[in-house]
């Protein structure tokens, strides 16, 4: 009898853990994400033509076994892109107009654009200290030059004429960001110009009378409702995704790739956690809010960036955690969380400036002060507006290789290892939004406050007799 019921008492704890455990992977996004992302390494792993396993596939059967591995990430990313400019303009739009203030739209930009420039230019900056002191270049055999392969070299001179600004006046460059034709940038995808669009009609319609505005509104929040709703149909294939993509990754990738570029892999790695830190300094001394705490409440964001590579497809997401976690205003949020998706980039700008100078060691070639500020320059212009697609830095980069005198097809050498380091940045892109968010929410909360007590104040002083009353002499 007592041998049942410890038996009994057994399996009533093993059947709560199994409860405990499908209720995580039920309610938590990140878990499930977690899942996948290690079963498809473990899979991808067995699958490699490198290892030389009992059920290790051909190089031409893992090709083909690989397109079908990507089908369920291409749809979740399609079904994502489907619904962004619609989900990014609807955003923006009713974030503005919750304010109902123009004002407040005008004390959010003034302080996020120089905030989202600082970031930026500090991470260029940490990535140049680490290029300059790990030398990743110059651990590398140069013979490592000689394995490009081929077919990537096309694509690399391809991408360096997409990723070359056209020379032109700069004030004509300014002009374009306001788009001429709303169709073609649409139709283009200029996020840039498709978010300042959004941020132009926001305010118009707040300067308008809000009776007559209401019909509209209401229709645009059906659209961004009807987008979520799309959104939410692609997070149930999220975990599915992230196991092809993972398993798709590792099995055509390998340990070799890895092992030649470590130097240059943990240079990245390396700065991307310096960024990091700096973002939970900057919650603990602008947000005065618990760094710890933070990484709680962002760690399902993350790993979403981490797993998709794109900031876009974290977006919504990101709103959620950023109203409903961080208790960030929608006011600020739906401002800030799409803008930042297109102009706030810290982690491929750290990316890129490591990539860059990595080159430039591997190539043996000298830069001068003058093309290390070329370089900053050109890192932080490249950064800002840059779709926030998987795989847009590498196409970025052969931009600015080209800008400081590096060969663009060199970077035919990163291809292979791109992909794990775009996971990465994009996780430490979407850290930088929120913490955005988290910092000007609380500047504008305090600032309103502030303004508020002392409205309160003066009007105390009219009203309390004492105060109003002249001094006797």
């Amino acid at each position: 009898m007592l041998t049942w019921r410890r038996h009994r008492s057994a399996r009533t704890r093993h059947a709560l853990k199994f409860r405990a455990v499908s209720g995580l992977l039920s309610s938590r996004l990140w878990a499930q994400i977690l899942l996948a992302m290690a079963g498809g390494i473990a899979l991808g792993a067995l699958l490699a033509p490198s290892v030389g396993s009992a059920i290790s596939v051909s190089i031409p059967q893992a090709e083909e076994l690989g397109l079908w591995l990507r089908l369920p990430g291409a749809i979740f990313l399609n079904l994502i892109q489907m619904v962004v400019i619609a989900l990014v303009t609807s955003s923006i739009i009713l974030g503005i107009c919750a304010s109902g203030d123009a004002e407040l739209l005008r004390r959010v930009a003034s302080r996020i654009l120089p905030y989202f420039l600082a970031t930026t230019t500090l991470a260029v900056l940490l990535g140049v200290g680490v290029a300059l002191l790990v030398s990743p270049g110059r651990l590398v055999d140069a013979g490592l030059l000689a394995q490009m392969p081929a077919e990537a070299l096309p694509v690399a001179q391809e991408a360096v004429s997409a990723a070359t600004p056209a020379s032109g006046p700069i004030v004509e460059g300014l002009a374009a960001l306001i788009p001429a034709n709303l169709s073609s940038a649409l139709l283009t995808q200029n996020m840039l110009q498709i978010v300042i669009a959004a941020v132009l009609a926001g305010v118009a319609l707040v300067s308008l009378d809000a009776d007559r505005i209401r019909p509209l509104i209401h229709l645009i929040q059906v659209v961004q409702e009807a987008a979520l709703v799309i959104v939410g149909w692609a997070m149930r294939l999220a975990p599915i995704a992230v196991f092809g993509l993972m398993c798709d990754f590792v099995m055509r990738v390998g340990l070799s790739a890895l092992v030649s570029l470590s130097a240059y892999i943990l240079s990245v790695l390396g700065g991307l956690v310096l960024l990091l830190l700096v973002y939970l300094l900057i919650v603990l001394v602008l947000g005065r809010r618990n760094p710890v705490q933070f990484l709680r409440d962002v760690l399902d964001a993350q790993l979403l960036a981490f797993s998709t590579s794109s900031s876009a497809a974290t977006m919504p997401l990101s709103l959620k955690i950023a109203e409903t976690r961080l208790k960030v205003r929608p006011a600020i949020s739906r401002f800030i969380i799409p803008l930042g998706a297109t102009v706030n980039m810290d982690g491929t700008a750290l990316y890129q400036t490591v990539a860059a100078l990595f080159m430039a060691q591997l190539f043996q070639v000298d830069l001068s002060v003058a093309d290390f500020i070329l370089l900053a320059v050109t890192v932080i212009g490249a950064s800002i507006g840059s779709p926030s697609t998987p795989g847009v830095g590498i196409v970025i980069l052969t931009g600015v290789l080209a800008s400081i005198g590096i060969p663009p097809a060199g970077v035919a050498v990163l291809l292979g290892v791109d992909r794990i380091l775009d996971m990465c940045r994009t996780a430490v892109n979407v850290t930088g939004d929120l913490t955005a968010c988290t910092v000007m929410d609380r500047w504008i909360c305090e600032a309103d406050m502030q303004a508020e007590a002392a409205e309160e104040t003066a009007g105390a002083d009219e009203t309390d007799p004492v105060a109003a009353a002249p001094a006797e002499e």
